[in-house]
Formats: structure tokens, C-alpha cells, sequence
């Protein structure tokens, strides 16, 4: 292992037909330059060829970013910042981890990657268990990966259908009187859920799926008094749901169904006083077999850079608000303390 890192090596890679080198390269060859930042490796383009040179395991994993890049371009005929960036983020994730586990989605060549060591540990717990919490911060990709596994289980039949569940509760304003039914009333509560199945179908898919209720999205309330069999179920943010909404969703579970709670215990909004679901299941369930918690951290985050540094300032700032604990003072000869101020 230590000789790949340190044996160097060269690797060409050719543009295919139909794909410029401006449109690969970006603007004043941007792109190339996150490759050669990411990987420290040395990259000349020169016409129509890529040359990376650097170490084995480096210029490998820079090689499969680009092809990766490249075949994004020959396909769709476009390319941004944020597909090199993910494509960077998976060749880093494979190079440092190893072979990483792909969830299938419904859009051709489209694969859902854990990015991390602690993402891969969620992926994995959610394949082996049928009820598993994730509990981390904002950017870690606790939804999008949960929607991922959710799909691919789908397409694979091994579940009839896609329940998933959030609480609807205002982040830390009050909303007011929103017009329209319930659906429209609902709806900006459950949006991070659509957002995240839009990413992995097509919109007629999502469409027909739910139509023909193999896809439900809903607020955690409407879930009281169901059975859900041979079901996929997501509570997201559960953080926000009461002790006795979340008694009342574990109880929901089927037959052959299997289920995946997230939240950030950092961000409940629920009014003072109430205790969070979450924390609650969290404190009583730990150690009961058959189910999992897994914990992320900011460095599963995945968002942009800068959404990691924004979470650690929140955290650092936290801790210096908690108030101290006084320190004990030693009690003097003959067992008897002595009374603060009066040392």
C-alpha cells in the first residue's frame, strides 16, 4: 500500500468525440484545477489530452474523477462545478475507503454514493437492520441517503412501497394562516422529501408512483392508527416529533418493513418545555436488539465546505454558553468543608 502512495506514475486520458475541451476544462481550466488541488497531483492539458502525473494512487483516483466528469459531459452536455465536485468527492471516497457500496435510483447511470466513512457506516447498518436512527448534523446526508436506499429497495421489489413521514413544525417562526387544502398546507414542510425523490426519478415516475400510492409523502400526524407492511419508511427530522408521536410511529411498523428515523438533536423546534421524540427513543431504546444508531459528525458533511466550518462555529459556541460547573473544593482536615468565600 505504502508503494502506491509513493511509486509515481502517468496516466493520458482523451476527450471523446462530441465533448470540448472548454466545456470538460471549464473556464480558465477551473475544473482541472480542483482535480489537481484534490488529488496533489500535475495536470497538462494540451489539445484534447490530459496528462496526470503523481503518485500511483493519486493519479488513479484523479484519473476515474475525470472519467467520471467526462462521461457526464458526452452524455447530458452539460457540466457544472457542483458534478466535478461530486465526482471528486466519490473518486476520494473509493481511493480512501475502498470499493464504496452504490444505491441504485430510477434515472439511467445514476448511482447514490456514501461519501464517508461514517456515511458508509449508515448505509450499511440501514442494509442490516430493519430499524435504524441516525442522528448528526445539518449536511451529513441523513435524508438523501435514507430517500436513496427508500428507491433502490423499491426497484428491487423488495418493499411495495415508499412511506415518508416529517413533522410539521415551523423552524423557529411562526408561518401563519397558509391558504389552499390541506396538501397545499402541508407541502413546504415536506418539500426536502420531494426535493430528494426528484433526484432519483424522473418527475413522471415520481408521478405515476404516487398516484398509484406506491410513494407517500405525509406529515407525521396523519400516520396514527396505520399498519405499514412490506413498506420503506423515513421519519425525517424526527428531532421534532414528541414523545408520543415518535411511541406512536415505532409502533407502525409491519411486516417485512423496514424503517430509518433521522434528526439533528442540535436544531428541535418544538415549543419549550416538550421533550424531543428523538432524544426520548434515543435514551430509552438504546441496546434493544435489533436496531441501530448510528452517529454523524461534521466530518460527514457534504455540502458545500464552508456548511461544515458554519456547524463547527455553532458547536464551539454552544459549549462556551454552557455554564461551568463549580469546582468542588477539598474538604479540610476533620471531614468539614468549607462554604464558598470562606477559604
Amino acid at each position: 500500500m505504502a508503494g502506491s502512495e509513493t511509486a509515481r506514475t502517468k496516466a493520458v486520458i482523451e476527450l471523446p468525440e462530441g465533448v470540448s475541451a472548454q466545456q470538460v476544462f471549464g473556464r480558465g481550466d477551473r475544473y482541472l484545477r480542483q482535480v489537481r488541488e484534490a488529488f496533489g497531483v500535475s495536470v497538462v492539458a494540451r489539445d484534447r489530452f490530459v496528462q496526470l502525473d503523481g503518485s500511483a494512487s493519486a493519479v488513479g483516483a484523479a484519473r476515474q474523477a475525470l472519467e467520471a466528469v467526462l462521461a457526464q459531459a458526452a452524455g447530458q452536455g452539460e457540466l457544472t462545478g457542483e458534478a466535478v465536485t461530486s465526482a471528486i468527492r466519490e473518486a476520494e471516497a473509493e481511493r480512501t475507503l475502498g470499493p464504496v457500496t452504490r444505491l441504485e435510483t430510477l434515472v439511467a447511470g445514476k448511482h447514490v454514493l456514501p461519501r464517508t466513512a461514517g456515511q458508509r457506516a449508515y448505509v450499511t447498518a440501514a442494509s442490516g437492520h430493519d430499524l435504524v436512527f441516525c442522528i448528526g448534523p445539518a449536511g451529513t446526508g441523513k435524508t438523501y441517503l435514507a430517500v436513496g436506499l427508500a428507491v433502490q429497495a423499491l426497484k428491487r421489489m423488495q418493499v411495495k412501497k415508499i412511506v415518508l413521514a416529517r413533522p410539521a413544525v415551523e423552524a423557529g417562526e411562526r408561518l401563519g394562516f397558509l391558504p389552499g387544502d390541506v396538501i397545499a398546507k402541508i407541502n413546504p414542510y415536506l418539500r426536502p422529501l420531494y426535493d430528494a425523490l426528484e433526484d432519483m426519478m424522473s418527475f413522471t415516475q415520481m408521478r405515476r408512483y404516487m398516484d398509484a400510492d406506491m410513494i407517500e409523502v405525509i406529515p407525521l400526524a396523519f400516520m396514527r392508527g396505520r399498519t405499514l407492511n412490506d413498506a420503506f419508511i423515513i421519519l425525517d427530522e424526527a428531532q421534532n416529533s414528541t414523545a408520543l408521536q415518535m411511541k406512536m410511529f415505532l409502533t407502525r411498523l409491519g411486516a417485512s418493513s423496514r424503517v430509518i428515523i433521522n434528526g439533528d438533536v442540535s436544531q428541535v423546534d418544538l415549543p419549550t418545555g416538550q421533550v424531543s421524540g428523538l432524544k426520548e427513543a434515543e435514551r430509552i431504546l438504546r441496546g434493544v436488539k435489533g436496531m441501530e444508531f448510528v452517529y454523524l459528525t461534521t466530518r460527514d458533511i457534504v455540502r458545500h465546505p464552508l456548511v461544515s466550518n458554519i456547524v463547527k462555529a455553532y458547536e464551539r459556541d454552544d459549549r462556551r454558553r454552557q455554564p461551568r460547573r463549580p469546582r468542588r473544593r477539598p474538604a479540610p482536615r476533620g471531614g468539614e468543608t468549607v462554604p464558598p468565600g470562606e477559604e
